[in-house]
């Protein structure tokens, strides 16, 4: 359902949730959130430029969350990377349809717009503190802490 850029984008700025202070080395977030280095890399620039994380180069350098995981939800990070779109009108351009889509088109666009709900009403907070869950977002959430107090030492 959700591209392979929206799964790498939302684990790393899961991940990122973890330690908002520290700037995490991207190999190290590449390591946390199983996602290629390179692939990452690119994905951040995204995230980036989207003004979700903020990032620093050099020796001591690594990427942290541009803004509190509470003011950061899902759909933003979603939207940087792969934008959920709404229908508003036939996307075969059919003038005999005029304003009203047709069934198909009309449950995509209901389907969208639980979607938008669903990850508009989710924050990275959510995610971290597991929302109901015990379960933590990243499969090796100690591997996740472990990361991030090595990078805070450095």
């Amino acid at each position: 359902m959700l591209s392979q850029t929206v799964e790498y984008s939302l684990r790393a700025m899961a991940s990122l949730a973890y330690s908002p202070d520290v700037l995490v080395p991207t190999p190290d977030l590449a390591e946390t959130t199983h996602v290629p280095v390179n692939y990452l890399a690119k994905v951040l620039q995204t995230l980036g430029k989207a003004d979700l994380i903020t990032g620093r180069r050099g020796v001591g350098g690594g990427y942290k969350l541009a803004r509190p995981a509470e003011e950061i939800t899902l759909l933003e990070v979603i939207n940087a990377v792969s934008p959920i779109g709404r229908i508003k009108s036939c996307p075969l351009g059919l003038e005999n349809h005029g304003p009203n889509l047709c069934p198909l088109h009309r449950r995509v666009d209901q389907a969208a717009e639980a979607i938008i709900k669903v990850f508009g009403d989710a924050t990275l907070a959510d995610m971290v503190t597991g929302e109901g869950t015990k379960q933590l977002p990243l499969c090796d959430a100690k591997r996740t802490q472990e990361l991030t107090i090595n990078a805070s030492d450095t």
